[in-house]
């Protein structure tokens, strides 16, 4: 039996902690985050979502859970396994060496999700940033297993191109097989929070221990492996659902700050991820969202509701098989 147990957002949310299989640093666990405020009669929805985040973030878009809700969709986040609520002291933030380790977070997750809402009920998956690149992982080795795929900013490949991949990949693979823990220079100037951050002008508030500036040190094993995911997205994936890819319209990477970033994407290349994205499956929607931010979720308004417009009409048409 599930404990539910409220969550560090406040009312209506729950968080329950599931246990998998220890690994070489010790015990595992996830969190799967729900969102059921009370309503006059018990709902059962017959259709969820669960969604994932991206490298050194954890959950906390609210309006996320509440965009789905008032469409009378169940809805739970995962924060994976050394993210967030499920960091544990003994743990190095974020690290895996092989994407892989993620399906067992997903089965648990989705298992608590048909649960809830029945083995018949649909469930899409929503993948924000590396969270999207695991989720096309996950979804081309599993196929039936979900009925749509909805990625917000995936990192689908390494910035600068697969040139840049191929010829990083030998240097970056040999410090991963002597050295996988070994952290790599940290080159986040620290843009992306200031563009979202109360305290710089930005909207949103969020706990700085699990979505710290500057980021978790990236490690030489956690980057071979996300240059391995790349590499299988490269050679094509066949994701047998519909999927929808949603970027911003434009990137500005660049080491000085410039105001336009908090209407960019500072983090990834969108024309990068949009080249990508026809290589995930048979039936991908490529959607472009002027003046959005790395995550489309936490852009400023008008892009905001850009984006969840464009979720809406998405969904709609092919969302739900």
């Amino acid at each position: 039996m599930l404990e539910w147990v409220p969550d560090v957002l406040g009312d209506g949310y729950e968080v329950t902690t599931l246990t998998l299989a220890p690994d070489d640093e010790g015990p595992v666990v996830v969190s799967v985050v729900r969102y059921a405020p009370p309503t006059p009669e018990p709902l059962r929805p017959a259709r969820a979502v669960l969604y994932l985040h991206g490298w050194s973030d954890y959950f906390f878009q609210t309006g996320l859970a509440e965009f789905w809700h008032a469409r009378g969709v169940a809805f739970y986040a995962l924060d994976l396994r050394k993210y967030g609520r499920s960091l544990r002291p003994h743990q190095t933030p974020g690290y895996v060496d092989d994407l892989s380790a993620y399906r067992e977070d997903l089965a648990a997750a989705l298992s608590v999700v048909r649960a809830e809402i029945g083995l018949h009920g649909r469930v899409m998956v929503m993948g924000h940033s590396t969270g999207g690149l695991v989720a096309a992982l996950w979804a081309h080795h599993y196929p039936g297993t979900i009925d749509g795929l909805i990625l917000n900013s995936p990192w689908l490949e390494l910035q600068g191109s697969s040139v840049i991949r191929h010829l990083s990949g030998p240097a970056v693979g040999q410090l991963a097989r002597f050295q996988p823990k070994a952290p790599l220079p940290n080159v986040d100037p620290g843009f992306y929070s200031r563009t979202l951050a109360v305290s710089s002008g930005g909207e949103w508030t969020f706990d700085e221990r699990w979505r710290p500036t500057p980021s978790f040190p990236v490690r030489a094993g956690w980057l071979r492996a996300v240059m391995t995911g790349h590499a299988q997205v490269a050679r094509g994936l066949a994701i047998s659902v519909p999927v929808v890819v949603l970027a911003s319209a434009r990137s500005l990477i660049s080491p000085r700050w410039h105001d336009d970033m908090r209407r960019s994407d500072v983090v990834l290349e969108v024309d990068q991820i949009a080249r990508r994205a026809v290589q995930l499956g048979p039936q991908v929607t490529v959607v472009r969202i002027d003046g959005g931010v790395h995550d489309l979720a936490l852009s400023a308004q008008p892009a905001r509701d850009r984006f969840y417009a464009e979720v809406d009409r998405w969904t709609a048409a092919y969302g739900w098989g």
